[in-house]
């Protein structure tokens, strides 16, 4: 019975993994099975199944293992560039920031620059989710908010190949990079309200100015780590919530896990809990009055865009 199960799940983890790595090559995927096949006719005609299941397990899980992260792929334009930073003290000096102007969900005006900032003048930050089709699964982004009237957006994406899309089945697999961007709100907030059509929704952050100075260095830290020394992206471990939870156990160290790591439309239920979020009212009241879609959309054309998804808040 042992040997049954563990060949099945072998036999499912290790298609998948050939399936999602060889997808000009599908092939491979039927010679694996074939593969798994004459084990199990080996295991049921002989004595010596096992270590023939033995030998494919050393083989397929080295070559998984062997997989590793780049630097050096044909990436996708959005995020060809991660952001880095030099920090001098209170000053900072951030490169690679996208500045794109989209023109529809997958072209745009390609715009990178460099941003100095001052720390001392660091003074919101916002979360900002975004629903595409399941209200339980949201994308996750941070804006940090200057007096100067500057507004850095991160956020925790895959690093997409050319051509490449997203799949939450290869996130499993190695299957993508992980990738840190910055930009400014006219792109990556726009670009979901406007030409994606999704459910934008900002909250402001309950934050101390020296919590957002943690975050927004934890932020930095990691573009600067990741620029120099690639990670996979995963679905679970390691995605637009999970990270940043991560990041903030420079804030609460014993931050405990919840369910909205994995279901992230769930987020702003988690933040209100431990007090987090500002705004009047219930958790629903909070929840509409953060929607913002339907208010960018119907932006003047050459009005300040980050001025107009908060006006009346």
């Amino acid at each position: 019975m042992l040997f049954w199960v563990v060949l099945g799940l072998g036999t499912v983890w290790g298609s998948v993994a050939v399936w999602v790595q060889f997808p000009a090559a599908r092939w491979v995927v039927l010679a694996f099975g074939a593969a798994i096949l004459a084990v199990i006719w080996a295991r049921v005609a002989t004595d010596w199944g096992w270590a023939a299941l033995l030998t494919l397990s050393v083989v397929v899980g080295g070559w998984y293992l062997s997989l590793q992260p780049r630097l050096d792929r044909d990436w996708a334009p959005d995020v060809a560039r991660i952001v880095t930073a030099d920090v001098g003290g209170d000053t900072v000096t951030l490169h690679n920031i996208r500045a794109f102007r989209w023109t529809d969900p997958d072209h745009a005006a390609e715009h990178w620059v460099e941003r100095q900032v001052d720390l001392h003048k660091l003074a919101s930050a916002d979360m900002i989710t975004s629903v595409w089709d399941n209200p339980e699964i949201a994308h996750l982004l941070v804006s940090f908010g200057f007096d100067d009237g500057q507004r850095i957006v991160f956020s925790v994406e895959i690093r997409k190949e050319r051509g490449e899309k997203f799949s939450s089945v290869g996130g499993f697999f190695r299957q993508f990079e992980l990738a840190l961007i910055a930009a400014d709100e006219e792109d990556i907030v726009k670009l979901r309200t406007h030409y994606r059509g999704e459910d934008v929704r900002l909250y402001h952050l309950r934050l101390t100015p020296e919590q957002l100075r943690v975050m927004f260095l934890q932020y930095l830290e990691l573009g600067n780590e990741i620029a120099e020394n690639p990670r996979f992206y995963n679905t679970v471990t390691t995605n637009c919530t999970t990270v940043v939870w991560q990041l903030s156990k420079a804030l609460k160290p014993d931050l405990g896990l919840d369910m909205s790591l994995l279901l992230s439309g769930r987020l702003p239920e988690y933040l209100h809990r431990l007090g987090v979020l500002e705004g009047a009212g219930t958790l629903d009241e909070i929840r509409a009055a953060a929607r913002i879609s339907e208010r960018a959309r119907a932006a003047p054309e050459g009005a300040d865009f980050s001025a107009v998804i908060r006006a009346g808040r």
